[in-house]
């Protein structure tokens, strides 16, 4: 596990994480966590979580290798240097949500509980409680039964 700022995160009780998880804390400095994992909680190899505001990772969810969670863009506005300064928009994953590997949730994203997103999606909105979304942007291809 690699972290930019320890203070910034906060892991709940009984969660199982493997190894080569990056917490990238990019903010500006708070005594709260910005990044906040619920209890018994299974974080895959290689994620990365890359927050400059913050991320909420709900209780019971899953989430596979290598997924990344982006609050953050990039300034892009013509005439000016492609950098810093971009949006942000929190991220949260409410109880009982799972992600298959390779999934990329970008800025402002809710995932209602229940939800479950397939391997390799990207996520640009909100998905509601016990729906199944995949692809790229990802949209809804399904319903928990």
């Amino acid at each position: 596990m690699h972290y930019t700022w320890p203070h910034q995160i906060s892991i709940g009780s009984n969660c199982r994480l493997e190894h080569n998880i990056y917490f990238h804390f990019d903010g500006v400095w708070s005594e709260s966590p910005s990044i906040s994992i619920g209890d018994n909680v299974f974080v895959g190899c290689s994620c990365e979580f890359n927050i400059t505001k913050n991320i909420k990772v709900g209780s019971d969810s899953l989430i596979a290798s290598g997924c990344k969670f982006i609050d953050h863009d990039h300034g892009f506005a013509l005439g000016k240097q492609i950098g810093p300064g971009g949006e942000e928009a929190s991220i949260t994953l409410e109880k009982n949500v799972w992600l298959g590997c390779n999934v990329v949730v970008l800025k402002g994203v809710t995932i209602e509980s229940g939800a479950i997103v397939a391997a390799g999606a990207v996520v640009t909105k909100s998905i509601p409680s016990n729906e199944i979304w995949g692809g790229v942007p990802a949209k809804k291809i399904g319903e928990r039964e």
